[in-house]
């Protein structure tokens, strides 16, 4: 196993290095601050792109407004399922280099609010994008090693699991960091909150809570545990180290899951492949109004319209077949590229049109 001085920083060649920590503890042991703490000294000191996904801001606010509304633990299962299919997302569009497509079925505000975490953070672009449910990822989040901060209680073991198998299915660093404080400093952070826990969810948490236990459980090796509110500096470089060992060790999957990765690729393209038809047509109708109103003849009107849907389709076709006519790129070409190439054909192609109205 590579340690954590043989990390490299933003200048490493090779795939990018991903990782995922699942922070762990009671509520109010002071996981925010500590991610918050975190994620600026890892950006500050190492260069890293950071993401805080903390899921008290994530999960949506009807169900956080007061006990009574809060759901089942059922309900609650579900939602966080949800929102790793929403970080699933976000990894396989850093993973494939391509932009983020929402999820069909969400729940609007979680997703949203997710969306909002990532603008806040710098990770995706608050420019708008030619397609509709479609997200630009910024260059900190493809440009380096990108760490995703998991802040939540994951009292049962199966709940850290389940971020366990998502690293292990993308092939990305894991660990763990359970923040250890008493319950009687709990009870008494919680109880100056605004919006304050009931004192026996608390109670009941503390009672169930499986802390991580690497001993019995070979997947939880890469764990740590800090006592709070105090980090010692000692504490500090076994944090450190645990992170870029978890970089460099990514978990490997099973069996290298070729199908898997196939899909992931068929839906990344396809994304695109959506997009560009919608923007093409959008592009063509404008094109076509614009000659009408200058008043191009009928006749070439016609002609017209005929060699821009057969330009369009061959671009099209051009992204199925792997971009052989048009768009002479290597990888998946992303939209931005096709808009622009579209742009220049269609101004050969009607500039033909225009000039025979003189």
């Amino acid at each position: 196993m590579k340690t954590g001085e043989d990390a490299r920083g933003e200048g490493s060649t090779g795939p990018q290095k991903l990782g995922l920590c699942v922070l762990c503890g009671l509520p109010a042991a002071g996981k925010s601050t500590f991610a918050r703490a975190l994620s600026h000294r890892l950006q500050q000191e190492r260069g890293w792109a950071v993401c805080v996904v903390a899921y008290d801001d994530v999960m949506p606010d009807a169900f956080l407004r007061e006990a009574s509304a809060r759901p089942l633990p059922s309900q609650w299962k579900l939602l966080r399922q949800e929102l790793l299919k929403y970080l699933e997302y976000f990894l396989m569009a850093v993973i494939n280099g391509c932009q983020m497509s929402a999820p069909p079925d969400r729940t609007e505000a979680m997703w949203e609010d997710f969306i909002t975490c990532l603008k806040d953070q710098n990770l995706i672009s608050s420019a708008a994008c030619e397609a509709q449910s479609c997200y630009l990822l910024t260059k900190t989040a493809v440009s380096g090693p990108l760490f995703l901060i998991l802040d939540d209680n994951f009292y049962y073991q199966s709940m850290r699991y389940e971020v366990y198998h998502l690293a292990r299915k993308y092939s990305l660093g894991f660990c763990q960091v359970f923040l250890d404080c008493s319950l009687e400093t709990c009870l008494q952070r919680n109880g100056q909150r605004p919006q304050a826990l009931p004192a026996e969810t608390i109670h009941l948490m503390e009672r169930k809570i499986e802390k991580p236990n690497p001993e019995k459980n070979a997947w939880e090796h890469n764990s740590l545990t800090i006592q709070s509110p105090a980090c010692s500096p000692e504490a500090s470089l076994k944090l450190t180290d645990l992170l870029l060992t978890a970089l460099e060790n990514p978990v490997k999957c099973v069996e290298d899951n070729v199908e898997q990765k196939e899909t992931d690729r068929i839906t990344c393209s396809t994304n695109i492949l959506h997009q560009a038809d919608q923007t093409l047509r959008r592009i063509v109708s404008q094109t076509m109004k614009e000659a009408k109103d200058a008043q191009v003849l009928p006749y070439n009107l016609k002609l017209l319209a005929e060699e821009l849907n057969k330009l369009k389709a061959e671009f099209l076709e051009d992204l199925r077949q792997g971009n052989k006519k048009y768009l002479c790129f290597q990888q998946t070409t992303d939209i931005a590229d096709v808009i622009s190439s579209f742009h220049y054909e269609k101004d050969n192609t009607v500039q033909k049109y225009f000039s025979k109205q003189h």
